[in-house]
């Protein structure tokens, strides 16, 4: 089973840090909030991703399981 990055979008403020750690599979709207690739984190970029997740200012990124 793999992971795949989830956003609380009410908790996120739009600081932008997850997309400029994990550009592959975040990017921003023009608000500044993510969109997420709705995909599993491959596994050469899940460091990278447990680190958006640990460094997110509102705690609102998150990895949770996908059954892809």
């Amino acid at each position: 089973m793999s992971e795949q990055l989830k956003v609380d979008m009410i908790a996120c403020d739009g600081h932008g840090v997850c997309a400029e750690l994990v550009p592959e599979l975040i990017g921003l709207d023009e608000w500044g909030y993510p969109i997420l690739a709705n995909a599993p984190v491959p596994r050469e970029l899940h460091k990278h991703a447990k680190k958006a997740v640990s460094l997110c200012p509102k705690l609102a990124l998150t990895l949770a399981k996908s059954r892809a």
